[in-house]
């Protein structure tokens, strides 16, 4: 029943999301880690605050400590950045976070790292399927939690220092601190509050923080920072002046923003506006990688400046290791996740907050001031975005009409090309580009459409809709 989405393993609370199976995962993880000889450094475990996460921690320590592994419990709720983070620095083989990130209140999950700190790829994920596949409850051994402690097998640890100074060090903080910069912080009951405090406050930052204390529900909303959701945060920015306004999400590795007008700036802009500070502002030089559900503004920007711009699946594992391997200085997705070279190898909406209020300061411009710059010079992209639910019955119909008939609405634009990459992405010959696709932590069906205005963006969607019988 174990298996791993784009974004780790979750599942709904006492359906899948149980004792016994979070006790699977460890003991499968374990068993591979001995396995491939990588056993000895032992791992560290985080978790967030949701329901159940810090008890979730411990179930996981309990079986590696009975697998004779040694684990270090990060003694805090902590941002999934963090875990990545205390991998790397650590130089460890594996990680675990206990979170479901921006999924609703009823789910939870763990998501699973590699040596570097970055996202377990799908042949790492899919060998842990096949260990747990191959075990029964009987061979699940563990330690009592604190017996594990006493033995030394389980170790308190608390990286959060670590990380928040590598933060520090990347950013420039005496800009910022010139600046003299409103801000403020919402993280949507989630974990990011210590370190962004942290590191806005020696910013000399005036901050201020809404939504911070602990609410399993959330409440009552998604965990997800997106137009939707940050109403509250739109309403502080408006009354308060403020020249930002940051979010993140339940886990604190996306990252949502509010801009000066009290309007919010989508995923897609943040990227844009970050590359194109790296490049022109800071001197950098490199690729970006996206993924294929996110603007191709990106594309002309890395055009223009000489780079590459590569397109990979959705999940952020595609965009890690897409970036290994290009050596790309800047990655993200139209979700709100992001990374840049030098830090860790996966998302983490704490530095990407950091990196965006330096370029504030250093710019000397509004966020919509400077993206306005942008669409002067390289043209305006809009995109729209809606997800449908559906029965079994549905996707297999779906299914069928996409990716066994390969069957397309007619859309008013001649097509360039299409592409079953991930989902089924069709090109226009205008650059703009419609794709509708599967997501891989919901049952939800996604259509996402980016050409020159909103408007015709969601006449394809429309016809994409109608097409499939969907709404």
């Amino acid at each position: 029943m174990i298996k791993f989405g784009t974004g780790g393993w979750q599942a709904v609370i006492a359906d899948e999301f149980t004792k016994r199976n979070i006790r699977l995962l460890a003991c499968a993880l374990a068993r591979k880690l001995k396995d491939d000889d990588k056993a000895e450094n032992g791992i560290v475990i985080g978790y967030d605050r949701r329901f159940l996460s810090c008890e979730a921690a411990k179930w996981a320590a309990e079986v590696m400590a009975g697998e004779g592994i040694y684990t270090r419990i990060i003694d805090r709720e902590s941002p999934t950045p963090l875990v990545m983070f205390a991998v790397k620095k650590d130089k460890l083989p594996a990680g675990l976070a206990v979170t479901a990130s921006h999924n609703p209140a009823v789910y939870n999950g763990i998501k699973v790292f590699m040596e570097g700190g970055r996202d377990a790829d799908e042949e790492y994920t899919g060998e842990i399927e096949q260990y747990i596949s191959g075990l029964e409850d009987s061979d699940v051994k563990s330690i009592p939690y604190e017996e594990g402690i006493q033995k030394g097998m389980i170790v308190l640890t608390d990286p959060m220092n670590d990380y928040i100074d590598s933060i520090i060090s990347a950013i420039d903080l005496d800009v910022i601190r010139e600046s003299n910069l409103h801000i403020v912080l919402d993280p949507m009951y989630g974990v990011s509050k210590t370190a962004l405090q942290t590191i806005l406050l020696t910013a000399r930052c005036k901050l201020d923080v809404i939504h911070e204390r602990r609410d399993a529900l959330f409440g009552g909303r998604l965990p997800a920072p997106n137009h939707k959701t940050l109403a509250g945060l739109m309403n502080y920015v408006e009354e308060n002046g403020c020249d930002i306004g940051i979010a993140t999400d339940g886990d604190a590795d996306r990252l949502g923003v509010i801009d000066d007008k009290a309007q919010f700036l989508h995923p897609n802009k943040i990227l844009v506006l970050l590359y194109y500070y790296l490049l022109k502002y800071k001197g950098w030089k490199g690729a970006v990688v996206r993924n294929l559900a996110t603007t191709h503004l990106v594309d002309r920007i890395a055009e223009s400046f000489g780079e590459t711009c590569y397109e990979v699946p959705v999940g952020f594992k595609h965009i890690s290791s897409g970036m290994v391997k290009t050596g790309a200085i800047i990655g993200g997705e139209s979700s709100g996740g992001l990374t840049v070279r030098g830090h860790i190898q996966g998302k983490d909406g704490i530095y990407a907050a950091a990196l965006l209020i330096e370029m504030i300061a250093a710019t000397k411009m509004k966020l919509s001031e400077l993206y306005s710059r942008i669409e002067r010079e390289y043209g305006v992209y809009e995109m729209e975005e809606r997800d449908y639910r559906f029965s079994q019955e549905k996707k297999e119909e779906i299914k069928k009409i996409l990716f066994h008939d390969k069957l397309l609405p007619v859309f008013p634009y001649a097509v360039k090309k299409v592409s079953y990459l991930d989902g089924c992405k069709v090109y226009f010959e205008n650059n703009g580009w419609i794709i509708a696709r599967f997501s891989g932590t919901e049952p939800l069906i996604r259509i996402f459409c980016e050409i020159g205005s909103a408007a015709e963006a969601n006449a394809a969607i429309d016809i994409f809709e109608k097409f499939l019988k969907l709404g």
